[in-house]
């Protein structure tokens, strides 16, 4: 199978998809959107012609291009079932679902770049009033995302279990988000404890951002 991925390395979203690639142990070409960030008009042509919608991730395998992160993995959990992204059993499938859709649907678009964006450019907001924004919605989505973990019988040293599941694909990368923009996780236990395990794993360690192939391309201090 030929896989294509094209990424930003910094986007919580591509980064799940990067981890489900390295546990499933599939090979990939990694392209970096430089040039769609920039605004670049042959390559942003090129893409929206792939991906109307102009976001990352997109999944090419072969001649088939696969937007938005939650259906690019289960899509390589259906093609690739080991080791399988989902429980096997009808409720705990839907319970590690609505960890990752929390996370996913609820947490991260709150936060994100084309957001921040906006509320300091047409919005006019100052940096602070911006982080503020930031910090306020991923404080709302963290004490919720704890208390399901904290609480749920089904939690191992993984957010179901003892082996990655797709809600530790969301989890993670929204962690280290919220790491790059200093948000203390003191209050936050079960969370934390969840992620730092994961960060012992090769798959997620290797999806790490700052290990992408695309870090250089930016300036460290660009807001993307």
């Amino acid at each position: 199978m030929s896989l294509k991925l094209y990424s930003y390395y910094r986007s919580t979203a591509s980064y799940r998809v990067r981890i489900a690639l390295n546990l499933k142990g599939l090979a990939y070409e990694y392209q970096g959107v430089r040039g769609l960030r920039k605004g670049e008009p042959e390559f942003t042509e090129r893409y929206l012609a792939l991906n109307p919608q102009g976001l990352v991730p997109l999944l090419v395998d072969g001649e088939v291009p696969i937007s938005q992160s939650l259906a690019i993995i289960e899509y390589l959990d259906e093609r690739h079932p080991e080791p399988p992204l989902l429980p096997r059993e009808p409720a705990a499938r839907a319970h590690v679902r609505s960890l990752a859709l929390y996370v996913a649907c609820d947490v991260h678009p709150l936060n994100i770049m084309r957001v921040r964006k906006y509320l300091t450019q047409p919005l006019g907001l100052s940096q602070e009033e911006k982080m503020e924004w930031y910090r306020h919605w991923a404080v709302t989505g963290f004490e919720a995302l704890e208390r399901m973990l904290e609480r749920s019988p089904h939690r191992g040293t993984c957010c179901h279990g003892d082996t990655p599941t797709l809600a530790d694909l969301c989890l993670v990368p929204q962690v280290y988000n919220a790491e790059r923009f200093k948000l203390p996780l003191d209050a936050y236990p079960t969370l934390k404890r969840i992620h730092d395990h994961c960060m012992t794993l090769p798959a997620f360690i290797a999806a790490q951002p700052h290990l992408q192939p695309d870090v250089s391309e930016y300036a460290p201090n660009e807001e993307y």
